[in-house]
């Protein structure tokens, strides 16, 4: 062992619990702070053994729907008995999230395990580059290298943002999905649909098949410009070669027709609602299958697989009297989707909103969205420094909502509180008896606070 790696080891002291690994992580670099290299998160990697080459790799990127989509290809491949990791980001409650073998995140102890194998090169990656290795890249190196000792058959690799510097673009992926195109992080994206194209289509290699969830006519034309670049790439587009045939709304969910590569697939309940699950739903179908080779899939075991679907924080029911909904949108593209997944799906009335968003967010733009679907708003804040004060979100709300359908409470717990006296008092005033609702949304953060909140309570 060389002096290097000695000082290395005595300058990372294994965490003892999990909180001093959460802490050792969250020290470092955050994960909205970028530089654009993959210099770091190679030196880990290769200091580790290059664990990612074990394994053939689906990865997936898009402004919408990656981690629904990274589920549901996950529980597909389960349910064909192939063992599978699977990397997530942001998490909703817990970091644990991040990382998943089998479609379970790591315990706690799993976790701190799994820190504690890389921990010590992360030192010696930091003591020879410019930066630090950032937590995102951490993690990342982490999950890598947990998939490798499991080992895994396939890992389903969710991008942070982005593509071309993404940490996870370290693979030269088996198939590449990339999810519906629109803007969001654009400080560090760019401000164009286009721009961040450019950025998503980072993750197309040669050799592997790209499946293009319905794009924008500029965002497809920038993607399949750069598929053609690469080469050797098989293209597969839904509306073409895959999409979904039919969609019922239906009590739970939806009942599904799906298209996909080798079959078509009827009958298939989704217990997830909206026009946009059932996107997801199919493109994933089309990753998989893009995966496996020729054959059609098993019909039944893909009606076993989307049945037992789950997508925490995606238009779930968290608790019932009155009805309270979480939503992790928090761009003006998941805004539309949320509010077309509100008409089509429910009959809420009234539904009174508690919206806590970022304070980088075009939070404007989210608010008219959806601004048809709420009766009244309630803008709150979280708790990260990220967060936009309510009052200021109540500013830009008036504009969109009026004064009289805005409120302001900072507290998330407070502002929950009196959204459901308001869609009680609204059942009283005539509505439909048991219509009232509250949606939670503007931020995975937000949607995580909530849910750790309303589980303690009880249903």
């Amino acid at each position: 062992m060389n002096d290097d790696f000695s000082t290395a080891q005595s300058a990372a002291r294994p965490a003892q619990s999990f909180a001093e690994a959460e802490d050792a992580l969250l020290s470092r670099w955050p994960e909205t702070k970028l530089d654009p290299s993959l210099d770091r998160i190679r030196a880990f990697l290769e200091l580790l053994g290059d664990p990612q080459h074990a394994y053939p790799t689906i990865q997936l990127t898009g402004t919408n729907g990656k981690t629904s989509t990274s589920r549901m290809i996950d529980t597909l491949l389960r349910t064909l008995e192939l063992r599978t990791g699977r990397f997530t980001s942001p998490h909703v409650e817990s970091m644990t999230e991040r990382i998943s073998i089998d479609g379970e995140q790591l315990t706690d102890e799993e976790f701190v395990e799994a820190f504690n194998d890389v921990a010590p090169y992360m030192h010696l990656v930091d003591a020879d580059q410019e930066h630090p290795l950032s937590f995102f890249e951490a993690v990342v190196g982490m999950a890598y290298a947990k998939f490798a000792e499991a080992p895994v058959d396939v890992a389903v690799m969710e991008v942070g943002m982005g593509g071309r510097w993404d940490a996870t673009n370290v693979v030269t992926n088996q198939v590449s999905v990339i999810t519906p195109v629109g803007i969001d992080h654009a400080k560090y994206l760019g401000d164009s649909a286009t721009a961040i194209a450019h950025e998503k289509a980072g993750i197309i290699n040669p050799g592997s098949t790209l499946v293009l969830a319905a794009q924008s006519e500029d965002v497809a034309t920038v993607l399949l410009e750069r598929a053609v670049e690469v080469g050797d790439v098989t293209i597969v587009r839904e509306g073409m070669e895959f999409g979904v045939v039919s969609r019922v709304p239906a009590v739970g969910g939806q009942m599904l027709s799906l298209q996909g590569l080798r079959a078509r697939y009827d009958d298939v309940f989704l217990p997830l609602h909206g026009a946009h699950q059932a996107q997801n739903a199919v493109v994933a179908l089309a990753a998989v299958e893009s995966l496996l080779g020729e054959d059609p899939l098993d019909e039944e075991l893909v009606r076993e697989a989307f049945g037992s679907t789950t997508s925490p924080g995606r238009l779930e029911i968290i608790r019932r009297s009155p009805t309270i909904v979480l939503d992790a949108a928090h761009n003006p593209h998941g805004a539309k989707a949320l509010a077309s997944a509100l008409e089509d799906s429910f009959t809420f009335d009234p539904l009174i909103g508690v919206v806590a968003v970022m304070a980088d967010k075009d939070y404007e733009a989210f608010l008219v969205e959806l601004e048809p679907q709420l009766a009244h708003l309630i803008c709150s804040q979280g708790s990260t420094p990220r967060s936009l004060s309510a009052d200021r979100l109540a500013e830009v709300a008036i504009e969109v909502f009026g004064e009289d359908r805005v409120s302001v409470v900072p507290q998330l717990a407070e502002a929950i509180d009196r959204a459901a006296t308001l869609a009680e008092a609204g059942e009283a005033l005539g509505a439909a008896i048991g219509s009232g609702a509250v949606l939670v949304t503007g931020s995975v953060v937000t949607v995580g606070e909530a849910r750790a909140m309303l589980k303690g309570r009880g249903r």
